[in-house]
């Protein structure tokens, strides 16, 4: 906890969900947040083991009040992955009824590949503010992987879904992905201001995080200098 901010960021396999082999391949992060003082938190991305994740929570004294979706992919939410159940939000929502926040453009794919309903989610807009106690988490519509991909700001850390890695960023191969728009989202993250520590989705990277300034010199994806360059490496 630094200047009354709550943050854990767990590793699927290791920290939760231990011993499943899915978890444990797909090296997902979910992330806990919240206000230290009010003892109020969300988590992000709350697939495999949300069981897991509400203990711990609970061991660390914290309520939990609300759900932020980074995008609907079953290794985030739940669902089905290529025929593998997930659990995810369904499961959780059945022991702690909370708000879901998801951006507007991703609330059908997330109902539809969760199964919960549509009055379980709370859908947000670019630049929306979420107040998790006293603690503001800023709300960043970063589409390319999905149409409502998005970033969750928060005191000095990004956390990134699977917008951006410390190398590589999401795929825009899957259904909905678009690289014209994943090339525009990844500028609007590198013209944040200050040095955010990036946090991915997935651990791809011996490091679990890094500083924007770090991971824009050194990611490849910062290296095209035009939508059509982009295009060209990565669409």
């Amino acid at each position: 906890m630094t200047d009354g901010v709550y943050f854990r960021q767990l590793l699927s396999g290791r920290d939760f969900a231990v011993g499943d082999p899915i978890a444990t391949q797909m090296v997902n992060f979910s992330y806990l947040i919240g206000d230290a003082a009010s003892r109020e938190a969300v988590v992000v991305d709350p697939a495999y083991a949300p069981g897991d994740l509400l203990d711990i929570l609970a061991a660390d004294d914290m309520r939990l009040t609300g759900v932020l979706v980074t995008h609907h992919h079953p290794d985030h939410v739940g669902g089905d992955l290529m025929g593998h159940p997930l659990s995810g939000l369904a499961e959780l929502l059945g022991t702690a009824p909370v708000p879901v926040h998801v951006h507007r453009d991703e609330a059908e794919w997330v109902r539809r590949g969760t199964g919960v309903s549509a009055t379980d989610l709370t859908a947000h807009e670019h630049d929306d503010l979420l107040q998790v106690g006293a603690v503001p988490i800023r709300l960043l519509h970063t589409p390319g992987h999905t149409p409502g991909s998005q970033c969750f700001l928060v005191a000095d850390r990004l956390i990134a879904g699977d917008t951006l890695f410390l190398q590589g960023c999401g795929r825009t191969d899957f259904p909905g992905g678009d690289p014209d728009a994943m090339y525009a989202s990844l500028q609007q993250l590198a013209r944040l201001i200050g040095n955010p520590v990036v946090h991915p989705g997935h651990q791809y990277s011996e490091e679990p995080a890094a500083s924007l300034i770090h991971v824009r010199r050194t990611n490849v994806v910062f290296r095209p200098r035009s939508v059509e360059e982009f295009r060209m490496a990565f669409g």
